[in-house]
Protein backbone atom coordinates (compact mmCIF):
# COMPACT_ATOMS: atom_id res chain seq x y z
CA UNK A 1 0.00 0.00 0.00
CA UNK A 2 1.25 3.47 -0.79
CA UNK A 3 -0.40 6.80 -0.44
CA UNK A 4 -2.60 8.70 1.95
CA UNK A 5 -5.33 11.18 1.04
CA UNK A 6 -4.06 14.68 0.53
CA UNK A 7 -0.47 13.63 -0.17
CA UNK A 8 1.26 15.74 -2.76
CA UNK A 9 2.84 14.06 -5.76
CA UNK A 10 6.26 12.87 -4.63
CA UNK A 11 9.28 14.55 -6.17
CA UNK A 12 11.89 12.37 -4.51
CA UNK A 13 12.18 8.60 -4.42
CA UNK A 14 11.32 5.63 -2.30
CA UNK A 15 14.03 2.95 -2.43
CA UNK A 16 12.80 -0.42 -1.19
CA UNK A 17 15.70 -2.67 -0.18
CA UNK A 18 14.61 -6.31 -0.23
CA UNK A 19 16.27 -9.64 0.31
CA UNK A 20 15.78 -13.15 1.60
CA UNK A 21 16.33 -13.96 5.27
CA UNK A 22 20.07 -14.42 5.66
CA UNK A 23 21.01 -12.35 2.60
CA UNK A 24 22.47 -9.73 4.96
CA UNK A 25 20.00 -7.01 4.02
CA UNK A 26 20.00 -5.40 7.47
CA UNK A 27 23.80 -5.36 7.63
CA UNK A 28 24.12 -3.89 4.14
CA UNK A 29 21.53 -1.19 4.92
CA UNK A 30 23.25 -0.36 8.23
CA UNK A 31 26.64 -0.08 6.50
CA UNK A 32 25.22 2.33 3.92
CA UNK A 33 23.37 4.34 6.60
CA UNK A 34 26.58 4.81 8.61
CA UNK A 35 28.50 5.95 5.55
CA UNK A 36 25.76 8.32 4.36
CA UNK A 37 24.81 9.80 7.74
CA UNK A 38 26.01 13.27 6.71
CA UNK A 39 23.60 13.33 3.74
CA UNK A 40 20.35 15.12 4.51
CA UNK A 41 18.84 14.11 1.16
CA UNK A 42 18.95 10.37 1.94
CA UNK A 43 16.71 9.22 4.79
CA UNK A 44 16.66 5.71 6.27
CA UNK A 45 13.11 4.99 7.45
CA UNK A 46 12.43 3.09 10.65
CA UNK A 47 9.90 0.30 10.40
CA UNK A 48 7.11 -0.44 12.83
CA UNK A 49 6.67 -4.18 13.31
CA UNK A 50 4.28 -6.28 15.36
CA UNK A 51 7.23 -8.24 16.73
CA UNK A 52 9.25 -7.81 19.91
CA UNK A 53 12.67 -6.25 19.35
CA UNK A 54 15.78 -8.44 19.45
CA UNK A 55 19.47 -7.49 19.68
CA UNK A 56 20.34 -5.34 16.67
CA UNK A 57 16.69 -4.65 15.79
CA UNK A 58 16.10 -1.85 13.31
CA UNK A 59 12.40 -1.48 14.08
CA UNK A 60 9.96 -0.01 16.55
CA UNK A 61 7.80 -2.69 18.13
CA UNK A 62 4.04 -2.06 18.11
CA UNK A 63 1.10 -4.17 19.23
CA UNK A 64 -1.29 -5.67 16.72
CA UNK A 65 -4.07 -3.35 17.93
CA UNK A 66 -1.84 -0.27 17.63
CA UNK A 67 -0.84 -1.31 14.13
CA UNK A 68 -4.52 -1.73 13.22
CA UNK A 69 -5.23 1.78 14.52
CA UNK A 70 -2.33 3.21 12.48
CA UNK A 71 -3.65 1.51 9.35
CA UNK A 72 -7.22 2.67 9.97
CA UNK A 73 -6.13 6.28 10.51
CA UNK A 74 -3.98 6.21 7.33
CA UNK A 75 -0.87 6.96 9.40
CA UNK A 76 1.22 4.57 7.27
CA UNK A 77 2.69 5.32 3.86
CA UNK A 78 3.49 1.62 3.36
CA UNK A 79 2.34 -1.55 5.09
CA UNK A 80 2.71 -5.26 4.41
CA UNK A 81 2.72 -8.66 6.08
CA UNK A 82 5.57 -11.15 6.12
CA UNK A 83 6.43 -14.16 8.29
CA UNK A 84 3.26 -13.65 10.33
CA UNK A 85 4.07 -10.06 11.32
CA UNK A 86 2.75 -6.69 10.16
CA UNK A 87 5.25 -4.09 8.93
CA UNK A 88 4.64 -0.39 8.40
CA UNK A 89 6.39 2.83 7.44
CA UNK A 90 5.05 6.03 8.97
CA UNK A 91 3.28 8.44 6.63
CA UNK A 92 5.58 11.32 7.65
CA UNK A 93 8.31 9.80 5.46
CA UNK A 94 6.12 10.66 2.47
CA UNK A 95 6.79 14.32 3.35
CA UNK A 96 10.51 13.68 2.80
CA UNK A 97 9.78 12.15 -0.60
CA UNK A 98 7.51 15.07 -1.46
CA UNK A 99 10.37 17.40 -0.51
CA UNK A 100 12.67 15.68 -2.99
CA UNK A 101 14.57 13.36 -0.65
CA UNK A 102 15.36 9.70 -1.16
CA UNK A 103 13.78 7.53 1.55
CA UNK A 104 15.23 4.06 2.05
CA UNK A 105 12.85 1.36 3.28
CA UNK A 106 13.90 -2.04 4.61
CA UNK A 107 11.22 -3.82 2.62
CA UNK A 108 9.68 -7.12 1.63
CA UNK A 109 10.21 -8.92 -1.66
CA UNK A 110 6.61 -10.11 -1.83
CA UNK A 111 5.33 -6.59 -1.15
CA UNK A 112 7.67 -5.01 -3.71
CA UNK A 113 6.77 -7.62 -6.34
CA UNK A 114 3.09 -6.71 -5.98
CA UNK A 115 3.52 -2.98 -6.51
CA UNK A 116 2.49 -1.27 -9.71
CA UNK A 117 5.36 0.40 -11.57
CA UNK A 118 6.01 3.92 -10.31
CA UNK A 119 8.43 6.67 -11.27
CA UNK A 120 8.88 7.34 -7.54
CA UNK A 121 9.85 3.80 -6.48
CA UNK A 122 13.10 1.91 -6.95
CA UNK A 123 13.74 -1.64 -5.78
CA UNK A 124 17.12 -2.96 -4.63
CA UNK A 125 17.53 -6.69 -4.13
CA UNK A 126 20.24 -8.10 -1.84
CA UNK A 127 21.05 -11.71 -2.78
CA UNK A 128 23.22 -14.60 -1.58
CA UNK A 129 23.23 -18.29 -2.43
CA UNK A 130 21.00 -20.72 -0.50
CA UNK A 131 23.87 -22.34 1.43
CA UNK A 132 25.02 -18.97 2.72
CA UNK A 133 21.44 -17.98 3.58
CA UNK A 134 20.99 -21.09 5.70
CA UNK A 135 24.35 -20.63 7.41
CA UNK A 136 23.66 -16.97 8.27
CA UNK A 137 20.19 -17.73 9.64
CA UNK A 138 21.63 -20.49 11.83
CA UNK A 139 24.42 -18.18 13.09
CA UNK A 140 22.10 -15.38 14.12
CA UNK A 141 20.16 -17.84 16.28
CA UNK A 142 16.86 -16.00 15.89
CA UNK A 143 14.97 -18.79 14.13
CA UNK A 144 14.36 -22.40 15.12
CA UNK A 145 15.58 -24.96 12.55
CA UNK A 146 12.02 -25.50 11.28
CA UNK A 147 11.64 -21.73 10.80
CA UNK A 148 14.89 -21.62 8.83
CA UNK A 149 13.56 -24.43 6.61
CA UNK A 150 10.26 -22.57 6.18
CA UNK A 151 12.02 -19.34 5.21
CA UNK A 152 14.22 -21.16 2.68
CA UNK A 153 11.14 -22.82 1.19
CA UNK A 154 9.43 -19.42 0.95
CA UNK A 155 12.44 -18.10 -0.97
CA UNK A 156 11.96 -20.81 -3.58
CA UNK A 157 8.23 -19.97 -3.94
CA UNK A 158 8.57 -16.20 -4.34
CA UNK A 159 8.50 -14.89 -7.92
CA UNK A 160 11.61 -13.30 -9.37
CA UNK A 161 11.80 -9.69 -8.24
CA UNK A 162 12.13 -7.11 -11.00
CA UNK A 163 14.78 -5.07 -9.21
CA UNK A 164 16.36 -1.84 -10.40
CA UNK A 165 19.60 -2.85 -8.69
CA UNK A 166 20.80 -6.28 -7.52
CA UNK A 167 23.66 -6.59 -5.03
CA UNK A 168 25.40 -9.90 -4.40
CA UNK A 169 26.37 -10.07 -0.72
CA UNK A 170 28.71 -13.02 -0.40
CA UNK A 171 32.03 -11.46 0.61
CA UNK A 172 33.15 -8.45 2.60
CA UNK A 173 30.21 -6.43 3.93
CA UNK A 174 31.91 -3.22 2.80
CA UNK A 175 31.71 -4.35 -0.83
CA UNK A 176 27.93 -4.80 -0.78
CA UNK A 177 27.47 -1.78 1.50
CA UNK A 178 29.41 0.46 -0.86
CA UNK A 179 27.32 -0.72 -3.81
CA UNK A 180 24.13 0.21 -1.96
CA UNK A 181 25.52 3.56 -0.81
CA UNK A 182 26.63 4.41 -4.35
CA UNK A 183 23.24 3.46 -5.75
CA UNK A 184 21.45 5.63 -3.17
CA UNK A 185 23.66 8.61 -3.99
CA UNK A 186 22.85 8.06 -7.67
CA UNK A 187 19.13 7.95 -6.86
CA UNK A 188 19.35 11.11 -4.77
CA UNK A 189 21.18 12.89 -7.59
CA UNK A 190 18.69 11.81 -10.24
CA UNK A 191 15.70 12.92 -8.15
CA UNK A 192 17.12 16.46 -8.06
CA UNK A 193 17.50 16.68 -11.83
Amino acid sequence: RYGTPGMTTPQGLWVLVCGASGAGKDSVINWAAEHLEQRDDIIFARRMVTRAPHPGSDHDAVTQSHFGALTASQALAWCWEAHGFQYGIAAHYADDVAAGRTVVVNGSRAHAAGLAPSAQVRVVQIVADATLLASRMAQRGRDAPEDVARRLARNARLPDLQADCTILNHGELSHAGRQLADYLVKCASSSRE
